[in-house]
Parts: C-alpha cells; structure tokens; sequence
C-alpha cells in the first residue's frame, strides 16, 4: 500500500492511498481459497472446486467486499500511523468510471482513493494556576423558604362553591370560546376551565373582566394578544371569548403546619421547609456554577487561540443558525425587526460558532490528558433522565440510542464537559463572595461572551441558542410549585 500526502494547507490534509492489483489479487485467492471449503457448487464435491471456478463465479462480489473493508478501515490506520486525529469522518473519493471499476473488481487494475480531511490541531496545554473565579453565594433566608411554602400551600390549597360574584382569589369555572375577525381559531376553546383570578395566568385583560362575575352569567370578553405571543398568527391581534361561568368558588384559608405536609406527602411542616430549602439552594446553586463556568471558558478563550477545523465550525454554526431561524418564526419577526441583517447576524454568530468548537477541543484536551472519563452508570442516569422529559414516547428514545451510531455521544458530551470543569475547579482560585438573590440572577454587562459580539446582531429571543459542547447551559428556570408529593423532587 502506497500512502501519498498529496495536500497540507493549515489544517486540510488529502491523501492518495494505492493498493497494487497484485496486492488485492493476493488477498483474493486467500478468500476464495477460504471460501473454497464453505461453498457448495452443483457438479463438485465439497472442497474440490476449483479456484478459477470460484473466482468466476464469486470473484467480482468478494472483491467488491474487500474493496468496502478497505475503505472502512484503512483510514482509521492510516491517520493513525501519521499520528493525526481528523476532526470529523474523513471524505473518501474513488472512481466512478464503471469501466475502471470493472478492472479494479477484476484485480486489473490497482485501487486507489483519496482521503480528505480537517486534522484536530495540536493543542498545548497551559497552566490554570492564573484562571482566577468569583463564586456569587446567596444566603437563603427563612422569609423565602416561607414564601415558597406558601406559594405550594396556594396550589395546593382547596375551593368551595359560594354565592355571589367572583373576586381575586377566587376560582372561576367556565366554558369559552375565543374569536380573532369572527373566526374561532385552534386552541381558542375549552370546556370546564378553571382559572384562579388574580394570578395572570391567562392573556393580560382576561382575568380582570372575570372579576364579578357568578355562576350562570354569559359574557363576552375582548382582549389583546401580546406582540410577542408565540403563536405568530395571533400575535397583536384582538380577540373576543364568549364565556359562559358555571360556578365561582372561593379558596379555604391557607396554613402552613404540619397537615398541608401530610397532604403533600410530607411527614411535618419542619421537613417540607427542608425540602424547599434545599430546592432553593439547588436552583441558586446551578445559576452560580453557570456564572463560575462562563468565567473559567471566557478565561480559556483567552488563552488559547488557533485555527479551528471549519468542517466542525460549519456544523456547530448550521445548528445554531437552524435555531436562530426557528426561534425568529415563531416570534413572526425578521432580521430588520431586531436592528440587524441577516449577513451581520451570519458573520457574528459564526464567530461564536468558532468560539465554541475552539473551547470544545480545549476541554475535550484538558480531559484526555487529565483521564475523564464517563461511566456506563452516568450514561444510564442520563438516559433515564430524557425519558423522564418525554412521557409516552420511551420506546421510540431506547430504539434511537440503540440503533443509531453516535447517539450516545448527544449524552456523553455534556457530562464529560462538566467533569472537565469540576477538574479545573479543583485547581483555578476560587473566591467566594456573598451576593443577594437580585445580583445572582441579574446577567452580566459583559456576559455576552458566549454571543454575538454585536448586541444588534442578535435577536433578542434567538441570542440564548448559545447551550453546547463548550459553552454553558441556559440557568434554570423554577418550576411551579407542586401540588402534592412531588415537592420532594428536586426542582429545575
């Protein structure tokens, strides 16, 4: 096999690989002498028949299998051999001729391919004694953990029909139908709907006019959908319900003792708070790592810098402009909506798709060389935790991951990623400094290092695509309050 270095521009590398037919005739009659005790052939007794026989009748197909091994698994060796990592599945040209084919087929004729590919550049990694950190902590006070209890005890709390017109506080059983030009329109109708007045769950307008309402009366409600409402064919638009109440029922008085736990599944009052507090603590806690985080990758962008393979940045830029995309449609909003074209956006977050992949290799480095590794059993957690996001559809998650090649990788990535930084933490400086609730959740002026440089260039919704490998996730959002056993979970 003759290897043959035909390009090397930056990271681009091409090679032309060369196997004499004589070679590939070689390794041919070793199978069809393998094959020659398998085959059963009519007129020849098993293991007598002769390899010209043999090669006329299956010469063409187990040549055609070799040629399909070569081409799997030569590659791999060959960068091997050359001590190189290709960034992404190295492209593979061969002839198309079918006359050429033929001869190749026909051990005629040597094979040759070429292989293109993008090496992973060599990365020299540098000491994190100089990182430095500043760890934001929030001091949890009782008046929240009882705010949060008492936000639970509202959820959970029961109603009784009165007489009488509706205040807030109340809960209003109705049926409705909703109208934009006259028109019902999807999703705009429900039957025994219950909504609690006061709470602003339903479009802004909506619940005051419920406010006085009894059981029996029929009123039509008009309200203004908000400009930025996610169904983009109702954005703006006015729209009338037709409401009929069917009942008004007022909420019972609302304690925290040691009952509303029983009713949560909870064995006392001073066990929920220790449960909430710890909710608390969690969801402050993932807001603080993300900002410790974004401080130690914004510190390694600055350490290193080099030319990134642009076959991974063209990817990591197409999910990203994929996303930017989805998420200007469904606000119905364009480029120019958002201060910007469409080529200064391309060129921004293309920088930041280049940021990425550059701190991807860093960290993927910094774990090799440090020995990360992610077990079978983080890898089973994190599957079992995206069936939990999708109910219903556990069979159809189990069949992706087992049958595509890859997939594992989607869960794998991140949990080595955050093993990654729990290494450079136990080594960078870290300064702790206590911080109120408002300044923990406040963004930096500054934050914007893992977007677009240009603040104009990103559209307001579409700027937070910026979760992935080598960038850090979006801080979690609360989730409603529980309304039974469920406060013993750990909050988002």
């Amino acid at each position: 096999m003759q290897v043959t270095e035909t390009l090397a521009e930056g990271l681009k590398r091409e090679i032309k690989v060369v196997i004499p037919k004589q070679d590939m005739e070689a390794e041919l009659n070793v199978r069809l002498a393998d094959a020659k005790d398998k085959v059963r052939i009519n007129g020849f007794r098993p293991g007598k028949v002769p390899l010209s026989h043999l090669k006329k009748t299956y010469g063409k197909s187990i040549m055609a299998d070799l040629v399909n091994e070569i081409v799997r698994e030569r590659p791999t060796k060959i960068l091997s051999e050359r001590g190189e990592k290709s960034a992404t599945q190295p492209s593979i040209s061969m002839t198309e001729d079918e006359a050429e084919a033929e001869k190749i087929l026909s051990a005629q004729a040597d094979f040759e391919f070429t292989l293109s590919y993008e090496v992973i550049p060599p990365i020299e990694l540098k000491s994190n004694d100089k990182i430095t950190v500043t760890r934001e902590v929030v001091e949890i006070a009782d008046e929240e953990v009882n705010e949060q209890i008492l936000k639970i005890a509202e959820s959970a709390r029961t109603f009784e029909t009165k007489k009488g017109k509706a205040a807030n506080g109340d809960r209003v059983t109705m049926n409705y139908l909703g109208k934009v030009d006259g028109e019902a329109f999807d999703g705009g109708a429900a039957e025994d709907a219950e909504l609690v007045l006061g709470f602003g769950q339903f479009i802004p307008g909506f619940e005051d006019q419920l406010v006085g309402v009894k059981a029996g009366d029929e009123k039509v409600i008009t309200v203004t959908f908000p400009e930025q409402y996610p169904a983009a064919n109702l954005a703006g638009k006015e729209a009338t319900f037709d409401i009929t109440v069917k009942d008004v029922a007022a909420a019972a008085e609302v304690e925290i003792n040691d009952e509303l736990a029983s009713k949560l599944g909870i064995e006392s009052v001073d066990r929920l708070k220790e449960i909430v507090r710890g909710q608390i603590e969690g969801q402050y806690g993932n807001i603080t790592r993300q900002k410790v985080k974004r401080q130690i990758l914004d510190q390694l962008d600055e350490m290193y810098q080099f030319d990134t393979p642009q076959g991974l940045v063209d990817a990591e830029f197409d999910n990203i402009w994929r996303q930017i995309n989805t998420d200007l449609q469904q606000s119905g909003k364009t480029f120019e909506d958002e201060d910007t074209t469409e080529e200064e956006a391309r060129a921004e977050y293309r920088k930041l798709a280049e940021r990425r992949v550059r701190l991807g290799l860093v960290l993927s480095e910094i774990g090799e060389k440090a020995g990360v590794e992610v077990t079978e059993e983080e890898l089973q957690r994190a599957l079992y935790a995206q069936l939990q996001q999708f109910p219903g559809q556990q069979k159809e998650i189990l069949d992706f991951f087992r049958n595509t090649p890859g997939a594992s990788n989607s869960l794998r990535a991140p949990i080595f990623e955050e093993k990654v930084i729990d290494k450079l933490l136990s080594e960078v400086k870290v300064t702790d400094k206590t911080v109120s609730k408002e300044e923990l959740m406040a963004e930096d002026e500054d934050e914007a290092s893992d977007k677009p440089a240009k603040k104009k260039a990103a559209p307001k919704k579409a700027a937070k695509a910026e979760a992935a490998e080598g960038e850090e996730a979006a801080a979690p959002k609360k989730k409603a309050a529980p309304k039974k056993k469920a406060a013993e979970d750990s909050a988002e």
